[in-house]
């Protein structure tokens, strides 16, 4: 074999691998991008600032997984009532909800005590706490799967107690409630019951036209914000602010199980820690907008604004005794989740109550009572 004809050879391998190189960078099929998961997500809010709370999380998932995840979040009633919404993400008819236990909890009484249930010395942001380290996630799932319902949620969003509410005179004393007709939810309508008032549960909408209409003497929603958003000072100037009837509630967000489980276990985590996120978010933007329009409603609507007495607060206390033990009586897995939010809260509130100083008199010593 001549040297000429080896390197011919080598011209001819080269030659070939090259135009094959050139072949692939230009022929061969452009590989397509995944469509993104699409979730059909209900919030049980028709506008305003909790309407708002849902898009943040939206926004939040939408900036974290990129183009992998698209929310649709569609208002109140779109699909489907308030109260079938839970129903509508175990079957599939929605991928997810946002909302809060309140709105399900007469299926059960223990969905109350995940936001709505007795204070043990504790705010929204301990619940949290107790629900992420405490065993209180655990405890929901075991729930979830005592009621046979095919949803994975996670809490978020923790809200400052809810005021008592707007009233047609200033209360002053505890005997003004007897026989009052006053709306709220969850087992707050149990301690109220128990109290001497007589108790509707009607969807946020509703409660101002009610009211308006004499249908109700008195009402409680949520907050400064969304109670001038429904036009409450329009019905009533007597707004009462501090109670333990829901002094520690969250959002619940839930997906419909087999849909979430689907999912490639990096979007499962953006969901989750997207919800995590929110909750600073959700604590710094409401607390300012609810004092701003605190003090709209004072300043500028002429309404009165009081702080409950201590009695009334006291004597919730007292109900809220009553309907544990009832409650717990008759349902075990109920007994087992106040055990497991009362051992939790003795022992982080023991820490909290020592270490924290006392911030309102830091407050009153630049800023007055």
């Amino acid at each position: 074999m001549t040297e000429k004809t080896v390197d011919r050879r080598k011209f001819l391998k080269g030659s070939a691998l090259a135009a094959a190189a050139t072949a692939g960078s230009f022929a061969a099929p452009a590989i397509a991008r995944a469509e993104p998961v699409t979730l059909k997500m209900q919030a049980a809010w028709g506008g305003g600032i909790f309407l708002e709370n849902a898009q943040s999380y939206v926004d939040r998932v939408h900036a974290m997984a990129s183009k992998d995840i698209k929310i649709d979040l569609l208002p109140v009633d779109s699909v489907v009532k308030t109260s079938q919404m839970q129903d509508a993400v175990h079957r599939g008819v929605l991928d997810a909800a946002h909302y809060v236990p309140a709105y399900w909890y007469s299926k059960s009484p223990t969905a109350s005590l995940f936001g709505t249930g007795p204070c043990f010395g504790w705010s929204s942001q301990e619940v949290l706490g107790w629900v992420n380290y405490g065993g209180g996630q655990e405890l929901f799932n075991e729930l979830m799967g005592n009621l046979g319902l095919n949803v994975v949620s996670f809490f978020n969003s923790p809200m400052p107690a809810q005021p008592l509410g707007w009233f047609k005179q200033e209360i002053t004393d505890v005997s003004q409630l007897n026989g009052l007709k006053y709306r709220t939810v969850g087992l707050a309508a149990d301690v109220l019951l128990e109290m001497g008032m007589s108790v509707v549960q009607l969807p946020g909408g509703e409660i101002q036209p009610a009211m308006k209409a004499g249908l109700i003497d008195a009402a409680e929603f949520n907050n400064p914000t969304s109670d001038r958003d429904f036009g409450m000072q329009d019905v009533s100037k007597f707004y009462h602010l501090a109670s333990f009837h829901q002094s520690q509630e969250f959002f619940e967000i839930t997906f419909n199980k087999k849909k979430y489980e689907g999912l490639p276990a990096e979007l499962q985590a953006v969901l989750k820690y997207a919800s995590e996120a929110e909750n600073s978010n959700f604590y710094w933007n409401n607390t300012k907008r609810y004092a701003d329009d605190l003090n709209k409603l004072r300043d500028e609507q002429g309404v009165n604004v009081y702080r409950t007495p201590d009695n009334v607060m006291a004597a919730q206390l007292t109900a809220w005794d009553v309907v544990i033990k009832r409650i717990s009586s008759e349902d075990p897995f109920f007994a087992k989740v106040v055990d497991s939010q009362m051992a939790y809260a003795k022992n982080v509130m023991g820490y909290l109550n020592l270490n924290q100083p006392d911030y309102k008199l830091a407050y009153n010593h630049y800023f007055g009572s």
